[in-house]
């Protein structure tokens, strides 16, 4: 199928797509950085390149995009209608490399908190979020997954 609209406007569109510093992120990062939280951002030397590190509490944070990451159960976890073959395709790499992201991760001996972005829109699940969080950090448990299925 050909695209609806001229290639200028189809690349201004998808520059609009951050890869990083997106609103859920910078969401959490202010709050966290306000509890007392001081971390890296998107370190290279750790792998998979995680959203945020935090060397003191030997822990990551992954800060997903219930689009793109396929947050299971919920509501932002659209197919587009069109290419179905494309988007499933990209939507399953995208999860195997989260996956294995993970486990190597844990393998080496961080701890791995994923936080949707469903679990950061409004104010007050930022603040439940953040609560979760900051409970999981000064816990002993390996992993935590964030967020609000039914946001």
């Amino acid at each position: 199928m050909t695209d609806i609209v001229d290639q200028q406007t189809r690349s201004r569109m998808m520059s609009g797509i951050r890869g990083k510093d997106t609103k859920p992120e910078l969401a959490l990062r202010r709050a966290l950085h306000a509890r007392g939280f001081r971390f890296r951002l998107h370190s290279k030397t750790v792998h998979g390149r995680p959203d945020l590190v935090l060397p003191k509490y030997g822990a990551v944070v992954f800060v997903h995009g219930c689009f793109w990451h396929r947050h299971e159960g919920c509501r932002y976890t659209t197919t587009p209608s069109t290419r179905q073959a494309f988007w499933q395709a990209k939507f399953t790499a995208n999860v195997a490399r989260d996956a294995a992201v993970r486990g190597k991760l844990l393998n080496d001996g961080w701890r791995v908190a994923t936080v949707w972005e469903c679990a950061l829109r409004k104010p007050d699940q930022i603040v439940a979020s953040l609560d979760s969080l900051s409970a999981w950090l000064r816990s002993e448990k390996d992993d935590i997954e964030i967020g609000a299925r039914d946001a």
